[in-house]
């Protein structure tokens, strides 16, 4: 069951995580590569911020995003601006979409997000949870997938193993994890094959992150590959 209360406070600590990482930066860290292909540092964290204030207008009733182009535009007007002014934004923008996100409202109602994706208003805090926990990893600065919350680990596994579910692309595939949790994914039938390794490098390979599982095992065939996020 969603408790979007309890995403929300897992959101804002998770937003603290990362700004205390952040502020020990300077502007030279802050210009370098991430670990996305070709985002620095200063382009995940203005992704960041603009992913706030598309929530605010997701909650409000207007699109998330003017267009794909305008998202884009934004970022790269952002990435290159000094570390304290990314602190500031990214700080500002949560605040907003905090108290948006806290105000007395339909949480069963259908949002429509990017791309005409739709979801119910109470999965967005974990939508956006989603966003900060594995964009702090992506900054290279220390945090790993290993580092995440052993509970958002498994809620992340099963929302992306629930995303690559029916994909006919997909094998079915059985998710064992070494601390025993258990998911599925792929298309529908008998798993014809199971993957096993540490829920983290599990997390990694579905979100195209990490060693993208090379540290898995693999029982009746080799390691699927996965559509991009």
């Amino acid at each position: 069951m969603i408790d979007h209360a309890h995403d929300l406070r897992s959101v804002h600590e998770a937003t603290d995580r990362l700004l205390t990482a952040v502020a020990k930066l300077d502007n030279a860290k802050l210009a370098e590569e991430s670990r996305l292909p070709g985002w620095s540092r200063g382009h995940v964290l203005a992704h960041l911020a603009r992913n706030a204030d598309a929530l605010v207008e997701v909650f409000e009733g207007r699109p998330m995003y003017e267009s794909a182009t305008s998202r884009e535009s934004d970022i790269e007007r952002d990435a290159g601006r000094p570390l304290l002014e990314q602190l500031e934004d990214v700080r500002n923008s949560a605040d907003r979409w905090q108290a948006v996100a806290a105000a007395p409202q339909d949480w069963t109602r259908t949002v429509e997000l990017r791309n005409g994706v739709t979801d119910s208003a109470a999965r967005v805090p974990f939508r956006r949870l989603i966003e900060v926990e594995l964009h702090h990893v992506d900054l290279d600065i220390g945090y790993e997938l290993s580092d995440l919350p052993g509970e958002f680990t498994g809620r992340e596994i099963e929302f992306l193993a629930e995303r690559w579910s029916g994909r006919p692309d997909v094998p079915p595939t059985a998710l064992s994890a070494t601390d025993g949790r258990h998911w599925r994914t792929g298309s529908a039938g008998d798993p014809a094959v199971t993957v096993t390794g540490a829920a983290a490098a599990l997390l990694g390979w579905l979100a195209g992150r990490g060693d993208k599982g090379a540290s898995l095992t693999t029982e009746g065939g080799p390691l699927p590959a996965l559509p991009p996020l």
